[in-house]
């Protein structure tokens, strides 16, 4: 596994190593196989074993910001669909799961003049 740090568009030289990559044969893409599973990485043909292979490496990020790859390799046939994308688009197809906030509402003061209406329409005769 390789590891680098988030690419910060702001910097030339980081968005220069991107073009790079994307020079040596590397697509951003969202892939699904079998139409079972789906994999969103950096993606590119390669030779394995005596035939060619698509190769995605997808992208984990740790607490401390560096990213890790995790390399699948598939054979053509296993091939559901092919999209390309961007980058923005595959890391956030890959950030990590944030469970939501808990949020709680304040208990409301008592409104006794409620309490007399609801009241006052129970006695009511129907």
């Amino acid at each position: 596994m390789s590891t680098e740090k988030w690419v910060d568009y702001t910097d030339q030289a980081a968005v220069a190593a991107v073009a790079a990559d994307e020079s040596n044969g590397w697509e951003w893409a969202v892939v699904e196989i079998f139409g079972h599973r789906k994999h969103a990485g950096r993606c590119r043909e390669e030779e394995r074993f005596g035939a060619k292979m698509l190769r995605v490496d997808i992208p984990t990020k740790d607490a401390a910001g560096v990213v890790s790859w995790e390399t699948h390799f598939y054979g053509g046939a296993s091939i559901f669909s092919y999209t390309l994308t961007d980058e923005a688009s595959v890391m956030l197809a890959n950030r990590p799961y944030e469970r939501p906030s808990p949020y709680q509402l304040e208990r409301p003061e008592r409104f006794d003049g409620m309490i007399d209406q609801r009241q006052h329409y129970d006695d009511e005769p129907s």
